[in-house]
């Protein structure tokens, strides 16, 4: 096994994702009235997820999480263009990267069935049979009926 799959393994997935991210900086729109046109200030991330050889489940998880910010070449596109500084935007896309990864990270519980007994299932079989008479009395009358 070689060394940089070893440290790969060991380190958090969130921060090898930081560390193998890209950043890049557009003038966006969003606050900051004319410093907005002057200054490139909206952030975009983005990390290539086949690098971060995860495992099957939690790829699939992430894939489904990312929905469309995931590009057809595998690149997970983050923006941020909420503050009026470059840095602060740098930290809210570096957050939401975090957060995404560790929401596809945690396994989601599975559902326990419930549970009926015989009783319950029985009482639940009259009702549906009563709800079910009342449903057939109505309608059109025969001419039997008068």
């Amino acid at each position: 096994m070689d060394d940089d799959a070893a440290s790969s393994r060991a380190e958090p997935l969130a921060a090898r994702a930081l560390r193998l991210a890209a950043e890049s900086f557009l003038a966006g729109s969003g606050p900051g009235g004319q410093n907005a046109n002057k200054v490139a200030t909206e952030v975009e991330l983005r990390v290539n997820i086949y690098a971060l050889r995860l495992s099957p489940p939690v790829f699939a998880r992430l894939r489904a999480l990312a929905g469309s910010k995931l590009a057809g070449n595998g690149d997970l596109i983050i923006n941020s263009k909420a503050h009026r500084t470059q840095e602060a935007n740098r930290t809210d896309a570096r957050a939401k990267l975090t957060a995404l990864l560790e929401e596809a990270q945690t396994e989601p519980k599975r559902r326990a069935k419930t549970r009926l007994n015989r009783v319950g299932k029985t009482e639940r079989l009259k009702v549906k049979k009563v709800r079910g008479t009342v449903k057939a009395n109505r309608g059109k009358p025969s001419s039997s009926d008068w």
